[in-house]
């Protein structure tokens, strides 16, 4: 019977519709219009939806069933080695650091878009360093290795990406004066949408959301970071706002003429769970091993993927260079 409990708590905790059923049970519906009423509606929007999509795939033939199978298996593995590690980072983080802060936000509507906007900047520092660091791109590397998009994506992160982003996200948002409650608001809201964006093809064919496409990040927009077509490759890393892309200069539309492949450069299995996990930890021991010299073995794990102490660079920023070059040689 703990077997069964528990994993009826586990498929109630996926579904996200606990609370709701407490509310429900409690049989105090007016509580669905208080701010825990709304969230717990929320919650369960993304895995329901991403029920739905897989049950599409079905329906259309397109199932991609490796996957949800290899991401259905990190999310079982993270659930059990990484659960409360980015929770406890965040609160480590607040307690320190709030002392420090230039100033403090109070929760008004002025101030929740100053926050947001706060956020989005800390949500593309650590997501750009996530793949200009080789260590870094070792830990969000996994998120990029399915070869098809769909919900499931969402959920496919090694387990020590999640304290490495939000010690960076809430460090930036901490020392500018964004305070927890703020903070907190902003994270879930941010958390929902960036399920959202990774919707599929099967639920959603075009991306762009119609106007919205010029106004926020949608999921053409995130098809796009996904891609490893040299135009696509280390673009939009932002989340809702695409501000701090277009003021970077790493705003990329998704283009009608050309076809989205997913996945990573590098050759691999997507449906094998060890090498989505940790191939690229295992590719930059190799890299590490066989440099020259202490400072090349540091470089490895410091400067881009693609780099190399030969000089044979393959970086995404001299893929996509060489490719607008070409592009522009053409016309």
């Amino acid at each position: 019977m703990d077997i069964l409990g528990t994993l009826y708590n586990e498929i109630i905790g996926f579904l996200g519709i606990r609370q709701a059923l407490e509310i429900l049970q409690a049989g105090d519906y007016s509580v669905f219009s208080t701010y825990d009423g709304v969230v717990s509606l929320i919650y369960p929007i993304i895995p329901l939806l991403l029920l739905l999509e897989f049950i599409l795939g079905l329906v259309y033939k397109k199932p991609n069933t490796k996957v949800y199978k290899v991401n259905f298996l990190i999310y079982v593995f993270n659930r059990f080695i990484g659960r409360f590690i980015a929770i406890a980072m965040v609160t480590f983080i607040i307690g320190w650091l709030q002392p420090y802060a230039l100033f403090q936000t109070k929760m008004t509507w002025y101030w929740f878009i100053y926050g947001y906007i706060v956020w989005e900047f800390g949500h593309f520092l650590y997501h750009y360093w996530g793949h200009k660091v080789r260590l870094f791109w070792c830990l969000h590397s996994t998120h990029h290795a399915p070869e098809q998009m769909n919900l499931s994506v969402t959920h496919a992160h090694f387990f020590l990406e999640a304290p490495y982003a939000d010690a960076i996200r809430t460090t930036v948002c901490i020392l500018l004066g964004v305070e927890p409650v703020l903070l907190f608001l902003i994270m879930f809201i941010d958390g929902t949408y960036g399920a959202f964006i990774h919707v599929g093809e099967n639920m959603m064919k075009d991306g762009r959301m119609g106007f919205l496409n010029k106004i926020i990040l949608t999921p053409s927009h995130h098809r796009v970071h996904h891609a490893r077509n040299p135009l696509y490759m280390d673009t939009n890393f932002c989340n809702l706002l695409n501000i701090w892309d277009k003021v970077f200069g790493t705003y990329q539309d998704e283009q009608h003429d050309i076809e989205i492949e997913y996945g990573i450069t590098r050759k691999m299995d997507s449906g094998n769970f060890l090498d989505v996990y940790f191939g690229e930890f295992v590719a930059l021991f190799k890299d590490v091993a066989k440099a020259p010299g202490l400072k090349n073995k540091l470089l490895y794990i410091v400067m881009p993927p693609g780099w190399s102490h030969t000089g044979e660079h393959q970086t995404s920023k001299l893929v996509r260079g060489a490719y607008l070059k070409e592009q522009l040689a053409k016309e």
